[in-house]
């Protein structure tokens, strides 16, 4: 957007783009660009700068002050002073993830909800992508605890999956995982970051599989082909299952194996 009059302003069309979802019109756009470009000016100058009309310059940066764009400093003329945009984006950015926050958690509140009342709550999940996907989905729903079962991990998934695991210890959730001491998924899996967390942590050669139970209510099972005693990450299911009587079953066994002597066999 190309602003002219005693000299140009530029900006690309994303800017515009995002100034638009701030809720400004193309007059404000145009004379708030060029209040920043002046940082202080009086109506005159903006209108000269941005090439909003004199019958319409006053309007549009009451709008903007109103908006919380500009500050409007007493005098003869008045002055407008553009506030900062970092200041704005900054506040812009944090009234828009706490929107979101507050919808994920209403929307997350109502697919909670139905997911038992389909009539065959079990699902095939194809390819490592979807089933990490469903694991972090998983651990963001939790509200009491999370036990894993890490006996099939995916090089790449890592990241994303600690990330997660750490935002669900921050909010509280009680983590438990048993990791096996061997991986082999095209090369080795760095497991260091996953033993930096927070959490109750134990080693066991456990089966090539991994278990995901979340607030003894739902479960990821993931399983994969084994070649040349390699995992084949492309060949991986998972089993997301919401059978409460199910998910009970096998959490009794991870609480079993989690207090066997096994963990203190060389």
């Amino acid at each position: 957007m190309d602003f002219n009059g005693g000299f140009k302003i530029s900006v690309n069309r994303n800017t515009v783009t995002a100034l638009k979802n701030l809720g400004l019109s193309d007059y404000e756009i145009k004379a708030y660009v060029a209040n920043i470009s002046l940082v202080s000016a009086t109506a005159s100058e903006i209108s000269l700068a941005s090439n909003v009309p004199r019958s319409k310059i006053y309007e549009v940066l009451k709008s903007l002050a109103k908006k919380d764009f500009v500050e409007i400093e007493s005098g003869k003329p008045l002055k407008f002073n553009a506030i900062p945009p970092h200041e704005i984006i900054g506040k812009s950015r944090k009234q828009f993830n706490e929107n979101l926050d507050e919808a994920e958690a209403e929307l997350n509140q109502i697919y909670e909800k139905q997911i038992p009342n389909v009539p065959a709550p079990l699902w095939l999940i194809h390819g490592p992508d979807k089933i990490l996907k469903k694991e972090v989905e998983i651990i963001s729903r939790a509200k009491k605890s999370i036990y894993i079962i890490a006996g099939l991990l995916f090089k790449d998934e890592i990241p994303d999956l600690k990330d997660s695991l750490d935002k669900a210890i921050n909010r509280g959730v009680h983590v438990k995982i048993i990791l096996s001491p061997f991986y082999n998924d095209g090369g080795d899996v760095d497991l260091e970051c996953i033993r930096g967390l927070e959490c109750e942590i134990k080693t066991l050669n456990v089966p090539l599989v991994k278990v995901i139970i979340r607030d003894d209510k739902e479960m990821l099972m993931g399983v994969a082909k084994i070649e040349d005693k390699k995992i084949m990450s492309s060949s991986a299911i998972g089993i997301w299952n919401q059978y409460t009587e199910l998910v009970e079953a096998i959490e009794g066994l991870y609480n079993f194996i989690w207090t066997t002597e096994l963990f203190n066999k060389p």
